[in-house]
């Protein structure tokens, strides 16, 4: 419940920044540089004058935005070519050799490389994401798919001449819906902390874009003097990381998964 309420407070806040006394997160004041914390400015300026606490909040929106994308796009495929390769088994060692081939790049390495062939772009960072996820509920599903589809209720749909897409859709997909739910809550605090990480390292979304990763990165030269520039967006940042594997325990309690 804690995890909960703490994550719909951040994605509040995120989503409705423009609502919360916020100023342009781009707008340079530089005669107000690197000042601390205030009542005029509550999580001080950073090196240009900008607002910290306007450029945090606003930063949220790019996070929880990959976060959401990255679950959702890797549930989606995930989940069909595990469909296909666990009950498929004639395709079944290709699509594993792939995907173990996948599995062997640590993500934030494979994450790096795809953003070096493409552009800065908050899309192409959840594409570079999703491709390091995917591997993981393949075979999450797959394993699955090959338990179940020994099981009577299978067998049967098959005897009455039950067609195929009906047998995965109708008896294999629903068994499996709890455990994706809750992978999907995992998937998206990786995608979170993955995002400010190529933020941070300057091959994820474009400068011009506040994120938390940007924010800290052009922070991290006037740490000694000016803490609050990290300070702040890495709280966030922690905190919703936080939040959404709370959320993700307490599906998996709440549903029962093994």
């Amino acid at each position: 419940m804690t995890g909960l309420v703490t994550l719909a407070l951040i994605a509040i806040t995120g989503l409705g920044a423009n609502l919360w006394w916020t100023a342009d997160p781009q707008a340079l004041r530089p005669v107000a540089r690197l000042r601390p914390p205030s009542a005029e400015q509550w999580f001080g300026t950073d090196q240009y004058g900008r607002d910290v606490y306007s450029r945090t909040l606003y930063g949220g929106r790019i996070s929880l935005q990959v976060g959401a994308m990255v679950g959702v796009v890797s549930l989606l495929l995930g989940v069909t070519i595990g469909l296909c390769s666990g009950y498929y088994r004639r395709i079944d060692a290709v699509v594993m050799r792939v995907m173990d081939g996948l599995m062997a790049i640590p993500a934030i390495l494979l994450a790096l490389a795809l953003m070096a062939l493409m552009r800065a772009s908050v899309k192409n960072v959840i594409i570079a994401l999703v491709i390091p996820e995917i591997p993981r509920v393949v075979r999450l599903v797959r394993a699955s798919v090959l338990s179940l589809r020994e099981q009577t209720m299978v067998e049967g749909a098959r005897a009455i001449g039950a067609q195929t897409p009906r047998i995965l859709l109708r008896y294999i997909l629903p068994a499996l819906v709890a455990p994706l739910i809750v992978q999907g809550t995992y998937i998206c605090a990786s995608a979170i902390l993955f995002e400010a990480y190529l933020s941070f390292l300057g091959a994820g979304t474009p400068p011009i874009i506040p994120s938390w990763g940007n924010i800290m990165a052009e922070g991290r030269a006037y740490v000694q003097r000016a803490f609050w520039i990290i300070l702040f967006p890495g709280a966030f940042l922690a905190l919703t990381v936080l939040a959404v594997n709370l959320v993700g325990d307490g599906l998996r309690d709440l549903l029962k998964v093994r």
